[in-house]
């Protein structure tokens, strides 16, 4: 059987040019959220499988990456379900590894604990522009803070990221599961009902308020429906939160107005935060206040979060109040190379191509050279010199090397 040369379907091979650009923005990113007081910590790839299909990835949950038991335990000769033969999965986020963390961890741990987590996670999803099967995610998530301090310390600390990386004018979208709940139940659907009626909600920006509707009535009388889109028709996505909008916050203990307040009196960044009644965010496990980054530049979400209180408590049966904030690490860069972006203060990079047959101790001064400015710092290539030095040089130029020298058998050639 032929090796296949290229990467498996909706995954990606990562060329120098886009690697120095991802290894920048995970630096910046980590010594930003540093100063905001994060920690790095890691987790897993692969997570038990019950883990996983626990209930609370939402549509994630369908796009896990299976692993078969091993040895004595794979038995393959009757095999009745799919969940037989598995006994873990990759995983598709990172907050659920995060939760298994510090639930494992928490006596170890300050509280409120401040995590930073960076890595790949793993969905058999459909690819397309901006979607991989195997992604990097970037995580911040504060554990043990039931204050909205927690919410406005991560919209500040990934709001400054976005800024050093030149991003401007996007837009923070707010809501808080319990306004979504609280709207529901005034339209007379059953608690059974939310998550479905949710689910349709979050097409709105896909299939308009018509296309929303027809889902809705398809599954409830039109009376029913009416009631409950009639509330959508105001704040869709205003900075300014009406007074029918305000009173349903005060009646559920909502902190939007608070959150959207302080951001904005405090922020240093180019961008809006609004209230829209109409976001939803896919995960189940969402407890209260959730948010999402829209950028005009990609034409939908670059990141988001949101509050989740009882994740942890599945582990510990202790409720432990929680709220993180992904960004969007890939269409993050993807925009980036869009741009053209260049790592910014890279310093200068130098080639020494050197003529074959050089003698051997014309050869060691070259080494002690290269090595003499390696030892300042300095990045310096050698190779061997090639037919075309023209080529080579221009290839050499366009990697970023400023400084080519050429060193010949002969002193005059």
């Amino acid at each position: 059987m032929a090796l296949t040369k290229k990467p498996v379907t909706g995954m990606k091979d990562i060329l120098p040019d886009e690697m120095a650009v991802r290894n920048y923005v995970i630096g910046l990113i980590r010594s930003t959220y540093a100063i905001f007081g994060f920690s790095s910590i890691a987790t897993p790839a692969v997570e038990h499988i019950e883990n996983l299909l626990s209930k609370q990835g939402g549509e994630n949950e369908k796009l896990i990456f299976k692993i078969l038991k091993r040895g004595e335990k794979l038995d393959l000769s009757h095999p009745t379900t799919e969940d037989a033969v598995t006994d873990s999965g990759l995983r598709y986020d990172l907050t659920l590894p995060l939760s298994r963390y510090y639930a494992n961890h928490a006596a170890e741990l300050p509280s409120p604990f401040k995590a930073l987590q960076i890595g790949s996670v793993f969905r058999a999803d459909r690819p397309q522009r901006g979607r991989f099967r195997q992604f990097t995610q970037c995580d911040i998530d504060i554990l043990g803070d039931p204050s909205d301090l927690a919410e406005i310390d991560l919209i500040l600390a990934t709001t400054t990221v976005l800024t050093k990386l030149d991003f401007h004018r996007f837009t923070i979208r707010v809501n808080d599961r319990k306004l979504l709940k609280a709207m529901a139940d005034r339209a007379g659907f059953q608690p059974e009902d939310y998550e479905k009626v949710f689910i349709i909600l979050d097409k709105m920006d896909k299939i308009g308020r018509d296309g929303v509707r027809s889902e809705l009535e398809a599954s409830w009388p039109k009376e029913k429906v009416d009631a409950y889109l009639s509330q959508f028709d105001t704040d869709g996505g205003s900075e300014n939160i009406s007074g029918q909008a305000h009173s349903l916050m005060e009646e559920t203990g909502s902190p939007l107005p608070e959150i959207i307040g302080t951001v904005n009196s405090v922020k240093t960044g180019d961008f809006r935060i609004v209230y829209d009644p109409t976001l939803v965010r896919g995960m189940s496990y969402y407890t209260g206040p959730i948010f999402e980054i829209a950028m005009d530049e990609y034409g939908g979400s670059v990141g988001g979060g949101g509050r989740y209180d009882e994740m942890i408590g599945k582990f510990t049966g202790q409720p432990t109040p929680a709220v993180g904030f992904s960004i969007g690490f890939e269409r993050i860069i993807m925009l980036l190379m869009e741009r053209g972006f260049t790592v910014p203060g890279a310093g200068a990079k130098t080639a020494f191509l050197v003529e074959k047959r050089m003698p051997a101790e014309k050869l060691e001064a070259i080494w002690k050279e290269a090595m003499s400015l390696r030892a300042e710092g300095k990045a310096v290539d050698i190779s061997q010199m090639k037919k075309n030095r023209r080529f080579q040089k221009e290839q050499l130029t366009a990697q970023g090397y400023t400084d080519i020298r050429e060193f010949f058998c002969r002193e005059d050639s």
